[in-house]
C-alpha cells in the first residue's frame, strides 16, 4: 500500500493495489486529485476518522447501460407516471441525503462532511451530476449522484431512496440516459446484491481499465 504525497497529483498504477483492492492512503480531496484518481480507475473510499483510502478493486463490478434490468413492477411503476425525474436540480440535496441513508443501513459513514464538499466541488465544476426523483408533492423521494471526468465512462457513486423503488427509477434512469449520450460503461465500483439484480456484473480489473484507457484516448483526440 502506497502513501499518497499531498505535494503530487500523482497515483501508483492500479496493479499494485493488494488483494483487497486497497492501492494507497493519504493525500487530499482536491479537484484536481480526484479528476486525477477518477481518470485512473481510482476512487476514494473511507470513514472520516481514517486517512483518505484510494481503492481500484479487482473485479471491477459495472453495468453497461445497455444491459440495465427492468422488471415487470418497474416497468408497471414507469407506466403510471407517479414520478418525475430530473438531473442536477439538487445535487446537494441528494448527496445528503445519501449519507443519511448509508448511516441508517448502519454502515461505516464514508459520505462525511469532508467528503460531501468534495464532490460538492466537483458538481460545481461540471464534474459530479445528480438524478433527482420526485413525487406528485414535489417532495425529492429518490436520486443518486455520479461522476464522469471522461466522455466514455461514468461511476456510480450512492443512491438513496424515501419512496420504494425510487432509487431504482433513478438507476434506471441514469443506464438509458447513458446509454442514449454513447456512454460505454457505469462502474459501481463495488458488488452489492442490489446492483447486480439492475444488472450490474463483475469484470476483471485489466478489462475494466482496457475501456477506461480507450475512453482516455477517445476524449484526448476530441480535445
Amino acid at each position: 500500500m502506497f502513501k499518497i504525497p499531498t505535494n503530487k497529483i500523482k497515483f501508483p498504477p492500479v496493479s499494485l493495489a493488494n488483494s483487497q483492492g486497497l492501492l494507497g492512503y493519504g493525500g487530499d480531496l482536491n479537484p484536481e486529485r480526484l479528476i486525477e484518481a477518477y481518470k485512473n480507475g481510482i476512487f476514494p473510499w473511507n470513514t472520516a476518522n481514517e486517512d483518505i483510502l484510494w481503492w481500484a478493486p479487482d473485479p471491477r463490478m459495472v453495468l453497461f447501460p445497455h444491459e440495465v434490468k427492468i422488471s415487470k413492477s418497474m416497468r408497471s411503476l414507469i407506466r403510471k407516471n407517479k414520478y418525475t425525474l430530473t438531473e442536477n436540480k439538487a445535487f446537494e440535496e441528494v448527496i445528503r441525503q445519501c449519507a443519511i441513508a448509508n448511516n441508517r443501513q448502519g454502515k461505516d459513514a464514508w459520505l462525511y462532511d469532508e467528503m460531501i464538499e468534495a464532490y460538492i466541488r466537483l458538481h460545481h465544476l461540471g464534474y459530479a451530476h445528480s438524478v433527482e426523483v420526485w413525487n406528485n408533492e414535489g417532495k425529492l423521494v429518490g436520486g443518486l449522484y455520479t461522476v464522469q471526468v471522461l466522455p466514455h465512462i461514468i461511476s456510480g457513486e450512492s443512491m438513496f431512496h424515501l419512496e420504494s423503488n425510487t432509487s431504482k427509477l433513478a438507476f434506471i434512469h441514469l443506464a438509458k440516459t447513458s446509454e442514449e449520450k454513447g456512454i460505454k460503461v457505469i462502474d459501481c465500483q463495488i458488488y452489492t446484491p442490489h446492483l447486480a439484480s439492475m444488472g450490474a456484473k463483475p469484470i476483471p480489473r485489466d478489462v475494466f481499465m482496457d475501456i477506461l484507457y480507450g475512453a482516455n484516448e477517445e476524449g484526448e483526440d476530441e480535445e
